[in-house]
């Protein structure tokens, strides 16, 4: 048997920092290397990765492979989100790293589910025709091979929380004008939030329809808990299709072999939150072994006092899943 460990990992706005700034990388890297460690990753799904430029170089994730180097990843081939030349975006790439061999990449956005248009309510001036909500963010899906055939992994961040901006009404970073747009921008965020989620969703069914016996998991960054909408969409749970049909297609939540009171990967106002998290297709249950989550360390990211600098590492902890493959 060859183990198989696949973990996900949001690494908070991983970047290099001005000189003088603070944390600068080496104390991030300082504190973070040994949680890398820690992962033992066969696979690891990274979000939040920033691209560094270079000179006479394509931007590239040159701050991850400091991270990286000295474990078990060191070297290890990183897939990543990227526009459309040979580089990376400068914020909030997605990546693979791995050692296995990548057979495919693919990126989505809006490709699969059509960006849905909407006239905004509360926009000073008011919009005179609807806007495209598109999501910022692409899902990215990576093809491994693994021993009988292909691993299908879905690296995914999805729409936070934090209301999307409308104009007119901000009045700084944190203060909005009325309550009314506040709400409004809550729901574009959630607009967007479930256009990635039905994009993950019809990237698994489209999976399944060409192998029905594809293994796939479907990690990330979901910025919903477990019973929240996002989450049951990708599932696709007979409880909720109401069709014994699709028992096969469901995506199964390894975080449920963790006891309860250690399922958290944020810890926000004195309370841990599920918000990451790691779907699998059934046919991977026969070999899975069990779940760990590395949140031993993580701080209340929601403190006044709760700063970078104080907290270099980031607010949210690391998932391990272990497989035994033939």
């Amino acid at each position: 048997m060859a183990e198989l460990r696949i973990a996900t990992f949001n690494l908070e706005n991983f970047d290099e920092t001005a000189a003088g700034d603070r944390p600068s990388l080496a104390e991030r890297v300082a504190l973070m290397r040994p949680q890398i460690v820690r992962l033992r990753a066969t696979v690891a799904c990274f979000q939040e990765v920033h691209g560094q430029e270079r000179p006479g170089q394509p931007r590239g994730l040159h701050a991850l492979k400091e991270l990286l180097a000295g474990t078990e990843l060191a070297g290890a081939e990183l897939v990543s989100t990227k526009p459309k030349d040979d580089g990376v975006f400068n914020e909030r790439n997605l990546v693979v790293a791995t050692h296995l061999p990548v057979q495919s990449r693919r990126q989505l956005r809006n490709e699969l589910v059509s960006a849905p248009t909407y006239r905004r309510l509360t926009a000073i001036p008011a919009d005179q025709f609807p806007i495209e909500v598109g999501v910022e963010r692409p899902i990215l899906h990576v093809g491994l091979a693994l021993a009988g055939g292909t691993l299908h992994v879905i690296n995914v961040h999805l729409k936070s929380k934090i209301p999307t901006p409308i104009p007119g009404q901000a009045v700084d970073t944190f203060t909005w004008r009325s309550a009314d747009a506040w709400a409004e921008g809550v729901f574009l965020s959630s607009m967007k939030r479930m256009a990635q989620a039905l994009e993950v969703r019809r990237l698994v069914d489209q999976i399944l329809d060409a192998d029905p016996d594809a293994r796939i998991v479907v990690a990330g960054d979901f910025n919903a808990t477990p019973d929240e909408i996002p989450v049951l969409a990708i599932r696709g749970r007979v409880e909720d299709t109401g069709n014994g049909d699709l028992a096969g297609r469901i995506l199964v939540p390894i975080e449920h072999t963790v006891p309860e009171p250690s399922r958290y990967t944020l810890f926000h106002q004195g309370r841990g939150e599920m918000l990451d998290h790691m779907l699998v297709t059934r046919n991977l249950l026969a070999y899975y072994r069990g779940s760990e989550i590395h949140n031993e360390t993580l701080h209340d990211e929601s403190a006044s006092f709760a700063t970078d600098s104080k907290f270099p590492e980031s607010d949210h902890a690391p998932v391990v899943a272990t497989f035994d493959l033939p």
